[in-house]
């Protein structure tokens, strides 16, 4: 490919108040608030159904319920989060998310109604039932589609879809914006007053995932390369029931079916939860995934099973019809027979710090949604918090955009290498065969039960992939140095944590430590920091 360079005029500039990046819930939310105060721009590197909300099936979690309260909430996320949550971005998002959830009813959205009212759902973890579903079991599905609705309709909003990053017009304390390749490969300058990050999180770094192919944590990287605080990264959360097929297949199982009463039974038929805590399957995930781990240890089985069969099945097909017709697809009757499962990478809870306005240590960049590290979910994300933290966030980030002095510094863009913005069929062959190789490596040793020989080996084995980076260029190998930086980061941040805390699981350090109380924080150019919380 060429090396050449891009001249200033080669470069086509898109000038808005504010510029979003990501099409999932935070990002859409973002934009369709943020078009009340000015122009905005939102970018998306596939297409806006393209996200892990789109593909959220529990629920957004708020209290609505006159039986319940705030403070149950609150005390519920604090106790799912094992002593990390920042107590006071967990009240933001309880007190907030119940205002925000009424903000969308009132703009036409549609939750499940019952007899009685709104249909609320319990989940691992909660007290009460608390927990919004909209069309069953696909509650993102239907909130993104009612927002993508709603921005497509606004004339402020301006949308480019299959546009990647490049990196953002930072100096390493401010940004004004982003360079990209649209979906004609053809460069872009994103100029903005204030940016805002929504790509959403990085569990497609592992083999065995419930996210698209495309939540590699692209957005962590940029941030990272900016100069922006990068937090947390060892917590990975794996959803504990994904659908188990011999041949790879996998699709997530909501938390709710366990709600409505399905048993996990071992490899003998017998129920094991309530070996390992007294809420039996309603335990939060990661105490429930560990329980699998252990029993599918025991066993030499590659699954557990979910029973649903005491259930009513009319109820079940109905109230999961999209789960019901997934595993028939895979000849399973989820009503009258038992459903294979296993844990899966699911939800990324470190990412890029912020503050409660969804502010960066980068003037000017603010995060929100999965790839924002809020300090809300602490070791353990409670379900149903993610798609809260998507508005609540998403509205706070827009404000301390608004909030912002703009910006001067520019990156000068007339010395582009011109090779990022080239493709070729053979170069994205090669990308996916080392992606997948990089998704082995993180699913053998960096999964739900670590230890220092294991993670020692990952990074050694990614170190070896770096040296392929050779084999690529341009937007393939920067592509390719994300997944291994962002690898990487994750397995540093396990190594250092030298303890068992919410879903960082150390086999040689299988006990909680007081002394762990603290966050791990890394910047680019300096070395890990461990933070009291």
């Amino acid at each position: 490919m060429s090396k050449s360079r891009a001249s200033a005029s080669d470069i086509r500039e898109i000038h808005s108040d504010f510029l979003i990046i990501g099409s999932g819930l935070a990002g859409l939310y973002a934009a369709l608030y943020a078009s009340g105060f000015g122009s905005v721009t939102i970018l998306t590197k596939s297409t806006v159904e393209e996200s892990n909300s789109y593909w959220a099936q529990g629920g957004i979690a708020a209290v609505v319920d006159p039986d319940d309260s705030t403070w149950f909430h609150i005390e519920d996320t604090l106790r799912a989060g094992r002593g990390l949550n920042d107590t006071e971005a967990v009240t933001v998002l309880v007190n907030e998310g119940k205002e925000r959830v009424a903000d969308l009813i009132r703009l036409g959205m549609k939750f499940d109604t019952g007899e009685k009212g709104l249909e609320l759902g319990l989940e691992g973890g909660h007290t009460k039932r608390r927990v919004l579903h909209a069309g069953g079991s696909s509650t993102g599905r239907e909130m993104v589609k009612f927002l993508i609705a709603a921005v497509e309709n606004n004339k402020s909003i301006t949308k480019f879809e299959s546009t990647g990053v490049i990196g953002f017009f930072s100096d390493g304390t401010a940004c004004s914006g982003a360079l990209a390749a649209d979906g004609n490969l053809s460069p872009v300058a994103f100029v903005s007053k204030s940016t805002i990050l929504a790509t959403g999180g990085a569990s497609a770094l592992y083999e065995r995932t419930t996210n698209p192919e495309g939540a590699t944590g692209e957005g962590i990287a940029l941030a990272y390369y900016a100069g922006a605080e990068i937090a947390d990264m060892e917590f990975v959360q794996f959803h504990p029931t994904a659908f188990y097929n011999e041949n790879g297949a996998s699709f997530l199982i909501t938390e709710a079916v366990r709600g409505e009463g399905a048993h996990l039974l071992d490899s003998g038929g017998k129920r094991f939860m309530h070996n390992y805590s007294e809420l039996g399957e309603l335990a939060p995930r990661d105490v429930v995934s560990r329980a699998i781990y252990m029993e599918m240890k025991k066993s030499g089985r590659d699954c557990v099973h979910l029973d649903m069969r005491h259930l009513d099945p009319a109820y079940i097909k109905t109230r999961f019809s999209n789960i019901y017709r997934a595993c028939l697809a895979y000849g399973v009757d989820m009503t009258g027979g038992l459903v294979p499962v296993a844990p899966a990478a699911h939800y990324t809870i470190g990412g890029v710090r912020t503050g409660l306005s969804g502010e960066t240590n980068i003037k000017g960049l603010f995060a929100c949604g999965e790839v924002a590290c809020t300090g809300v979910h602490g070791a353990n994300r409670l379900a149903s918090n993610s798609l809260l933290e998507c508005v609540v966030f998403a509205r706070r980030a827009v404000d301390g955009a608004i909030d912002t002095p703009e910006v001067r510094y520019r990156v000068p863009v007339a010395e582009v290498d011109s090779s990022l913005f080239q493709s070729s069929e053979s170069q994205e062959e090669l990308f996916r065969e080392f992606k997948a190789e990089a998704s082995r490596i993180m699913n053998r040793r960096v999964g739900i039960v670590r230890s220092r020989e294991s993670l020692e080996e990952a990074l050694a084995e990614l170190a070896d992939m770096a040296s392929s980076l050779e084999r690529l260029s341009g937007y393939h190998r920067l592509k390719l140095k994300m997944v291994l930086d962002v690898s990487a980061i994750i397995t540093r941040f396990s190594l250092l944590r030298e303890e068992s805390r919410g879903v960082h699981i150390r086999e040689d350090f299988p006990e909680e430590d007081p002394g762990w109380r603290k966050h791990i924080i890394l910047k680019k150019g300096e070395e890990p920091a461990a933070l009291p919380v």
